[in-house]
């Protein structure tokens, strides 16, 4: 095997086309935008299993200086009472364009072809490889397609056309970045609210400086018409209406925040039956996407590229190969995915579920805190060891 597509150009795909040059296996990536994501989205959380897996290829360190350091979250009621600690030892809270750009610029610097405007519209097996056609009448032969293109994967409808459609969360998100504000809440420490009517979290990462999201409910899935026609006023108006019952900085944040992100909705995407196919295979949100809240998005995107290189570097055949690569991953995503569906559930919660969750989170934090959060383990303490040889 000397070369493969990759298909996706966020996260996953200069990560898997890197893992994939470290594995000795050449790689080019394909993106359907026709220009680079630096300056899109908000924030993310990076949990210490993300990192080590970036550790694997040597990525650990040029994401060490991005962002900053997310030792802790504090829960706290629609009454403004802590509920619960969790700590997150090694987590990093880092903005996305800054983690995009670092990760594309360190695989160009690593080799690896970029070509955007490029949206796959078809692939076919030829003999030992395979052909992806674009739009644009261009055509890319590999001896493998990587689908690293997110919730509405292209790749994911090609392996199955069957394969379960991404599955809505009553939720909506809003972030941005509060400027010149002073609150007194520890620097690092996601400060998390279950409001009345609409959960919000913020973050001090500087003197005067705030990072925040909020998750207005919306019970009924909007069309993207619906969420395109709520301009820059309506949408801050609608936060201070949903979060004005609440104690709390949000209004002080949402006053200092000059640009505000609103109304993408949240997905996560059920349990897909068929990731590979031929020599075609999904990694990343296009084989598992885990609702925001599970705070595991990108670790588990990035562990799927490096366990991908591994068993592709160390296995004889494409089948068996994959087979691995299944073997290694699946249980572990569908139980990500199914606690990020279970926590995004507790942001909507009525009076009586506002109760259980009241009474039940600080059970839950005494129990994940025992042994030194051995109960947890089994998420954050993962490891990738690249120098083991994966076996059939």
């Amino acid at each position: 095997m000397t070369n493969v597509v990759v298909v996706g150009a966020g996260l996953a795909g200069p990560v898997a086309a890197m893992a994939l040059r470290r594995a000795g296996i050449d790689a080019s990536v394909y993106e359907a935008y026709p220009r680079d994501a630096v300056g899109v989205g908000a924030f993310l959380t990076l949990s210490a299993n993300g990192l080590d897996a970036l550790r694997a290829i040597d990525l650990d360190d040029l994401v060490a200086g991005l962002g900053h350091p997310t030792p802790r979250m504090l829960m706290h009621n629609h009454r403004g009472r802590r509920l619960a600690e969790f700590g997150a030892p090694g987590s990093r809270t880092v903005g996305r364009s800054d983690l995009y750009r670092a990760l594309r610029d360190e695989a160009l610097r690593r080799g690896v072809e970029f070509v955007h405007g490029a949206r796959l519209t078809g692939a076919e097996t030829t003999g030992g490889g395979v052909t992806a056609r674009f739009a644009d009448g261009r055509t890319a032969h590999g001896d493998l397609l990587v689908g690293a293109d997110g919730l509405r994967s292209r790749v994911r409808a090609l392996i199955d056309p069957a394969a379960p459609a991404p599955r809505y969360v009553p939720l909506l998100n809003a972030g941005g970045f509060a400027r010149g504000l002073r609150l007194p809440d520890e620097r690092g420490v996601m400060q998390m609210m279950f409001g009345r009517r609409c959960f919000f979290c913020w973050i001090v990462v500087g003197e005067d400086e705030v990072w925040w999201f909020a998750n207005p409910p919306q019970p009924v899935e909007p069309s993207r018409e619906q969420l395109a026609a709520i301009g820059p006023d309506e949408a801050r108006s609608r936060l201070r209406a949903l979060l004005a019952a609440d104690p709390g900085p949000a209004a002080r944040i949402l006053d200092h925040t000059a640009r505000i992100e609103y109304g993408w909705p949240t997905y996560d995407l059920p349990s897909v039956p068929v990731w590979h196919r031929d020599r075609m295979i999904v990694i990343g949100d296009a084989a598992h996407t885990a609702a925001p809240s599970s705070g595991q998005g990108a670790a588990m995107a990035f562990e799927d590229a490096v366990q991908l290189a591994r068993c592709l570097r160390d296995l004889p055949d494409v089948p068996a190969a994959f087979r691995a690569y299944e073997r290694l991953r699946r249980d572990r995503v569908e139980r990500v995915v199914a606690q990020g569906r279970r926590t995004s559930t507790t942001k909507v919660a009525g009076p009586v579920g506002r109760l259980v969750r009241d009474l039940g989170m600080p059970l839950a934090a005494r129990y994940l805190a025992r042994d030194g959060g051995a109960a947890q383990a089994w998420l954050f303490d993962h490891h990738i060891d690249w120098a083991t040889r994966v076996r059939d």
